[in-house]
């Protein structure tokens, strides 16, 4: 039997989960089953496509309720007193300067699970939070991305 991948949340993304699960389970789910019923009283199922979608969009739901609750049993959460601003760490905000470019950026390293780079939040498996773990404030360091190397220095390293 293959072990579960531990999952690696903030606190913030612990309650996102929860969030989402609690209205999967007691709004959507109530919907659908609204649905369903509805398109049951149009009678013929087999040319009923409200019951298909309905049937459909029931499967996805619970198929994520699932996928949410084996998260939920495999995480870890980062607690933010325990975030050592010392080096970069899972839980960090880190401040960078692109030396090519002269640009800073601002980045809070998480698991992969809630990497959101449009919120600047990048996953410790991405080759920049690969190249930003353990490291300390004012070191350099270069990263391989797509589009080549990209030097970038440490400015600040916060909770």
């Amino acid at each position: 039997m293959a072990t579960k991948k531990e999952v690696i949340l903030t606190y913030e993304g612990l309650k996102k989960l929860e969030k989402e699960l609690e209205y999967l389970k007691v709004i959507k789910r109530r919907e659908i089953a609204e649905r369903i019923k509805q398109a049951l009283s149009f009678g013929d199922l087999s040319e009923n496509s409200e019951y298909d979608e309905a049937k459909n969009e029931q499967g996805q739901v619970e198929a994520r309720i699932v996928q949410i609750e084996n998260i939920l049993k495999n995480a870890k959460i980062i607690d933010e007193e325990d975030v050592d601003t010392e080096s970069v760490s899972l839980g960090c905000k880190v401040t960078v300067l692109d030396i090519e470019m002269n640009e800073e950026f601002e980045y809070y390293i998480v698991g992969s699970m809630e990497a959101d780079p449009a919120k600047s939040k990048i996953s410790n498996e991405s080759p920049v939070g690969k190249a930003l773990i353990g490291r300390k404030k004012d070191e350099i360091v270069d990263v391989e991305v797509p589009a080549g190397t990209v030097r970038l220095k440490i400015l600040n390293i916060d909770k």
